[in-house]
């Protein structure tokens, strides 16, 4: 199973997952309004893989073959003043 990774180029670390190059037709079209126009990463060969570094493979191949398509979004940033203040808290207790 091939699939061909895009970036957003409004999104930093979006990324859009689709089964054949160019083709956005499973996508939503309020999706690609958002996302903008999707920038070439890489094709990858999912046959082939066990893993992926940031999201789980086994997810992205249910979500091309059910949806056809997967977008992956940034992990949230991290919140290092409420991580600052619950240490504080064990400190304390």
């Amino acid at each position: 199973m091939l699939c061909v990774v895009y970036k957003s180029p409004r999104k930093e670390g979006t990324y859009l997952y689709v089964e054949r190059r160019d083709d956005f037709s499973p996508v939503p079209a309020a999706l690609m309004t958002t996302f903008g126009k999707p920038q070439l990463v890489t094709v990858l060969n999912l046959a082939k893989r066990e893993h992926l570094a940031q999201i789980d493979i086994h997810k992205l191949r249910a979500a091309l073959k059910n949806q056809g398509f997967y977008l992956q979004l940034p992990p949230p940033p991290e919140n290092l003043l409420a991580q600052h203040k619950a240490s504080i808290q064990t400190d304390k207790g």
